[in-house]
């Protein structure tokens, strides 16, 4: 029987030391959280970015000798693995895979995939391939930990569709893991908000297979769907995205992990209200430089809007951010 008090964690993701979107800064402020509970029982995994690991990761041994063992496993089969550490708060560990070094068994697993779990692969989506390598490697990595340390209980949580093929794995080999899949937002749902559809009002009502399909990205679908089935438990990290994926993944989330912002930093309200005044500050200079002498107004009368994420101008609400202030404006 597996100690269940003192599980191993594992935290996958595409953008872990990877800065993609904003689960990078999802996992990043979880992170000193995680640590303080599971210390170095605690491991994050994703694809080896050479341009960023190097300094962002510190590389060290790892202590752990199951996964030791684990790594060396891998590293026998010609595939790099970086074990270090994550040089944010919380300093947590991270394994990460040479995506490029596996690519000599793409076409295998590519095969093994479809036979096991139906999850077909076209050819030249690189984003799809890197998806399956990435979700094999964290197979055998788990795999490997789970046989080798028999006392501890192992537990993998596995972020988006990236991610998704490791959990598939998991579950059709039956890796003894307990396994948490975790959609931040749909795939199929990003792009059928992206298509001018009334989206909430026809969410009960699409034909998922064919939506996909229409969009060139069943094979992405498949993944994320299977991931969320395969699992022993669903999450979203919202009430509206889990609404969402009942109907478009078939499966009802389990529960709702909220994303969150760590404001401990910014407890002492003075040294937030110095901040705000020393940048607002560099902005007005900014506007000064940028707009007198074109486009005069009174800087002391002059309100700051700001908004961000991935340029997708429905998905993201900068249409209705750019209306409200053509709105602000008319008044």
């Amino acid at each position: 029987m597996r100690d269940v008090s003192q599980p191993l964690l594992f935290e996958t993701s595409w953008e872990v030391a990877n800065k993609v979107g904003g689960i990078y800064t999802v996992i990043k402020t979880k992170v000193p959280v995680t640590v303080q509970e599971y210390g170095d029982r605690y491991h994050l995994t994703g694809p080896w970015n050479r341009f960023s690991a190097h300094v962002e990761v510190e590389e060290i041994e790892p202590e752990h000798p199951a996964i030791r063992k684990a790594i060396e496993s891998i590293r026998e089969q010609g595939i790099q693995v970086l074990y270090g550490r994550w040089l944010i708060d919380g300093a947590p560990r991270v394994i990460l895979f040479d995506i490029g070094s596996a690519a000599h068994k793409l076409d295998e697993w590519k095969g093994d995939v479809w036979r096991v779990a139906g999850i077909p692969s076209p050819p030249n989506d690189v984003e799809t391939n890197d998806a399956i390598i990435l979700g094999y490697l964290n197979a055998w990595l788990f795999e490997e930990v789970a046989k080798n340390d028999t006392e501890h209980a192992v537990i993998a949580q596995f972020h988006e569709w990236q991610a998704g093929i490791g959990a598939v794995l998991c579950n059709k080999r039956k890796i003894d893991v307990a396994t948490i899949f975790t959609t931040h937002a749909t795939l199929l749902g990003r792009y059928l908000c992206a298509g001018n559809v009334d989206f909430y009002n026809h969410l009960k009502h699409f034909n998922v297979d064919e939506e996909a399909g229409k969009r060139g990205i069943y094979h992405r679908y498949c993944i994320e769907r299977a991931a969320a089935h395969c699992v022993d438990v669903f999450t979203t990290v919202s009430n509206i995205t889990a609404y969402e994926a009942e109907y478009l993944l078939k499966r009802k989330p389990d529960g709702v992990l909220p994303n969150g912002l760590n404001v401990v930093k910014f407890s002492a309200m003075h040294e937030f209200q110095n901040l705000h005044q020393v940048a607002k500050e560099r902005i007005n200079h900014f506007v000064r430089g940028h707009f007198y002498g074109h486009y005069n107004f009174d800087l002391e009368n002059t309100l700051y809007f700001f908004t961000a994420g991935r340029y997708e101008y429905r998905n993201k609400g900068l249409d209705m951010y750019v209306e409200a202030l053509a709105r602000l404006n008319a008044r």
